[in-house]
């Protein structure tokens, strides 16, 4: 008698990556300099990040915590020291009072700030608004924590400045949390006290958190007005971001700072503790000396920055291509538009004919297109000899 053998059933292969992983777009930022990577004689426009060199003092005080071996896990929250320095910093130069104790986190810069405390308070399905142009991260870090970005062009003629009667236009049900970013990147907006009152008032009418990301708020043009968090109604909803990066030069230190109400950043720091641990120890060294001592440092690259700007934002309207003066941050964001280009047609034709590198706008969102980014966290003399190639660009084009 034959007895037949059933055929093996072999199981549909699963995915391997997350879906809501796989669907990320990488950075356009970074797509755009493997360009910039494989040539040479670039002048770069295009990276967020100072020329200048960490202070001496600062790296002095990181080299002898080395010396001394303070190079060991800190508190979940950071040194107590720290947080110390942060919240009588952040008093002094921001207004606003904290409890070192359990009202500020230490973390991994202001990204892993903005992405603890993502995963820390948004459930899946809950709406978060952000305004684009935005820092390349910001839907990314809301996807990542199974939210719903959901973006709110600002516009030109505005200043790039948010505009509530278009927060209510997008404003649902399901809306959690509001993201903000001023002085911003890439456009160089920034808020005024009016400006900021407005948008307080739509966040306590709906009853959102409001995430302030004010890492730029140290290099401010226009007279600095309170943070976010200190106006009324706002700050028991408020957790705002800030670290070391920008103001004070050290990107590669990677600290940043959350301050805001107990019970968000303990269940920020409960992420924080099972996925970072601590930020670097000899880095949290550093910043305390940056927070204590480098005020005359950090006003010096201020000046020079301010310099820059006015500099490079004459240029480009001598050159025809509209750029408004930024209220803060070292980016500008000219209107290309009447060259009949695309931002990437145009930012990919200025590296290859003049090998000056800036960003397509439309690397931070849609709304980007017809704008490029331009950092003037570069010397004076690389900036003018920049404008100087994106002349002969545009003349041989028979511009403008």
């Amino acid at each position: 008698m034959r007895v037949s053998k059933s055929p093996h059933k072999t199981a549909a292969p699963r995915p391997r990556v997350a879906p809501h992983i796989a669907a990320l777009p990488k950075s356009g930022i970074r797509d755009f300099f493997e360009l910039v990577n494989a040539m040479e004689d670039v002048i770069s426009l295009g990276i967020g990040e100072p020329d200048f060199v960490t202070p001496w003092k600062i790296r002095e005080a990181t080299i002898y915590s080395l010396q001394r071996g303070f190079t060991h896990y800190t508190s979940n929250l950071g040194d107590p020291k720290l947080r110390l320095a942060v919240c009588k910093y952040f008093a002094r130069r921001f207004g606003g009072s904290y409890d070192p104790k359990t009202e500020c986190i230490i973390t991994v810069g202001v990204s892993e700030g903005l992405d603890i405390a993502a995963r820390a308070v948004i459930s899946p399905g809950d709406e978060v608004l952000y305004h684009e142009p935005c820092y390349v991260s910001y839907a990314p870090t809301v996807r990542m924590a199974h939210g719903v970005p959901i973006a709110v062009v600002t516009h030109a003629e505005h200043d790039f400045v948010l505009q509530v009667e278009d927060l209510e236009k997008a404003v649902t049900s399901k809306t959690k949390v509001l993201m903000l970013n001023y002085p911003n990147n890439p456009t160089g907006a920034g808020m005024t006290a009016e400006d900021k009152q407005k948008i307080a008032e739509f966040a306590v009418k709906h009853d959102l958190l409001v995430f302030s990301d004010e890492i730029y708020d140290e290099l401010s043009y226009i007279p600095r007005s309170p943070s976010i968090a200190t106006l009324p109604g706002m700050r028991d909803r408020t957790i705002v971001f800030n670290g070391f990066s920008k103001a004070f030069a050290m990107t590669g230190y990677r600290i940043g700072y959350a301050v805001g109400p107990h019970d968000l950043i303990d269940a920020m720091m409960k992420v924080h503790q099972y996925s970072m641990l601590c930020a670097p120890g000899p880095s949290q060294f550093g910043a305390i000396e940056a927070l204590t001592n480098a005020d005359g440092e950090r006003e010096t690259m201020h000046d020079e920055y301010e310099q820059r700007r006015n500099v490079i934002v004459k240029r480009f309207n001598g050159l025809g291509l509209h750029c408004f003066k930024p209220r803060g941050a070292f980016y500008v964001f000219p209107d290309i538009r009447s060259t009949g280009m695309t931002s990437m047609a145009f930012a990919t034709s200025l590296l290859k004919e003049q090998r000056v590198a800036v960003i397509p706008g439309t690397a931070f969102g849609e709304c980007g297109e017809g704008f490029v980014r331009c950092s003037y966290a570069t010397s004076m003399a690389d900036i003018e000899t920049a404008m100087e190639r994106i002349g002969k660009f545009l003349r041989k084009r028979g511009l403008p």
